[in-house]
Parts: structure tokens; sequence; C-alpha cells
């Protein structure tokens, strides 16, 4: 199993991506801390399913915009495995922000989850990471960040773009540290985040409109990143740091970007 005795902390783990990397991991012999803000069953549901398996899994409630509160966190996990080698940084929020017409208070906050929250969690557990010269970070961005052309995402886009040279310049600080850093941009997948707020035929609207975007002509699954996560997380990547992987399906929309 590639994963076979490391602990795993996976930010926003109780649904969509998060989930489906927690549980790939565990199949392949990781122990996972599940954190969670609000959806404290689905994060027990899955820690008892991760249990089933025969791992070792703790959920944790935290909110990764509150420096605080992502300590405390990293202590759980400490107390519970001793160990992090594994850090996933998949939380993350989304409201349309477009700089037409900006909220302010709404880019703040994305700003504080999507981008604070990967640097706290990040910075909590570097010092775990270079005490064993090892560790693994995946920041889970997105391809609003290479410059795909949709409506109301600028805000969200400001935020994923700044992951991207945060991850890289943690990779470049840290290196020398044994510790590996690398984010994952995903393309349009089928979570809540994109279910959230949409009637049906407004789903099935973005759906076809994804599908009609990606030369794969389909939606991406959790499954998807949480397979592309792994391979980073794995000693498959070891010679890899600072990069950015595009799961997209091919998209063909992109501002700056052909293919």
């Amino acid at each position: 199993m590639r994963l076979k005795g490391k602990v795993a902390l996976i930010t926003g783990g109780s649904r969509g991506i998060g989930k489906a990397t927690a549980l790939r991991f565990a199949t392949e012999g990781a122990d996972i801390a599940v954190n969670f803000v609000n959806d404290s069953e689905a994060a027990k549901t899955l820690c008892a399913t991760i249990s089933e398996q025969g791992r070792r899994a703790i959920a944790i409630q935290a909110d990764v915009s509150e420096a605080e509160e992502v300590e405390r966190m990293t202590a759980e996990t400490l107390q519970a495995f001793d160990r992090i080698d594994i850090l996933v940084n998949n939380a993350g929020i989304f409201s349309p922000v477009s700089w037409s017409d900006a909220d302010m208070a709404a880019f703040d906050r994305l700003v504080e989850v999507n981008l604070n929250g990967v640097i706290h969690c990040a910075t909590a557990v570097a010092p775990i990471m270079k005490n064993n010269a090892d560790g693994r970070i995946v920041n889970i961005s997105s391809i609003a960040a290479l410059g795909t052309g949709i409506e109301n995402t600028s805000g969200y886009a400001a935020t994923k773009a700044a992951v991207l040279s945060v991850s890289r310049r943690m990779a470049q600080e840290w290196g020398s540290h044994g510790i590996r850093v690398n984010a994952i941009c995903p393309g349009v997948v089928e979570t809540d985040m994109v279910k959230r707020n949409r009637s049906p035929a407004e789903l099935n609207a973005v759906i076809e409109r994804a599908k009609a975007a990606t030369i794969l002509s389909r939606m991406g699954r959790p499954e998807d990143i949480a397979n592309v996560a792994l391979f980073l997380a794995s000693d498959e990547s070891s010679f890899m740091t600072g990069q950015a992987l595009t799961v997209d399906g091919g998209r063909m929309d992109y501002l700056t970007h052909s293919i």
C-alpha cells in the first residue's frame, strides 16, 4: 500500500473531494484526520467507514480561517496519531464576486478561507514535517486560477491563483527540509459547491456547459481529484515539488491558455 504507516490531515474532508481523498488514502494504508466545519454527522460517518476498512480515523471540527482553531486541530491530530505526514488543503468556499460590482465583504471571506486557511494549515504542520525531514502538502486550487472565463468567479479565481503562488513559495522555502508542496487545479467537479443554491434545471445547465467545454465531454468526479492527490502524496511523485497539476477533462475555454 502506497501510504502505509502515514497519517493524513484532510481539511474540508467530510464531503466531495475531501471525502473521496480520505477514502482513497485509507485504502492505501493511511490513517486519517477528517476536518469539518458544520457537518459533524457526515464526518463521523466517514470516519466509521474508514475504521471498517481497518484504518484509524478521527473527526475534528475547526474553521481553517482561524489560526487558533488550526493550531488546536493540529494538536488533536498529533495527540491521536503522534505524527502528520500529509496535509491536503481542501477546505474552500465559493461566493459570486465580480470586479464590476464587487462585494468586498464576500471577497474578504473568500480570502480568509481559501487563502489564509491554506497558509494557517501549512504553517501549522510544517514544523512537524521539518522535524521528520519529510512531508507532503497538497493544496487544492482551481482552473479558475488559470483563467477560465466563467461569470461571477473573479473573486474566487483571485484567491485560487494566490494559492498557486503560495504553493510554489512554500515548496521553495521548505524543500531543503524534505517537504514537498504541490497543487491541483480541478475543473468543474460534481460536489456540493456546484450543486448548492441551484435548481435542477440550473444544475443541468452547469453540467451541460462543463461537458461541452471539455475535450473528454464529461463533468469531473471527486474520485478524479482524489487519485491525483494520492499520486502527489505518495513516493511515486518524490521528485516533484512546486507544481500545479490541472485535472479538468481538457477544458477549452481559457482566457490565456490554449490546447
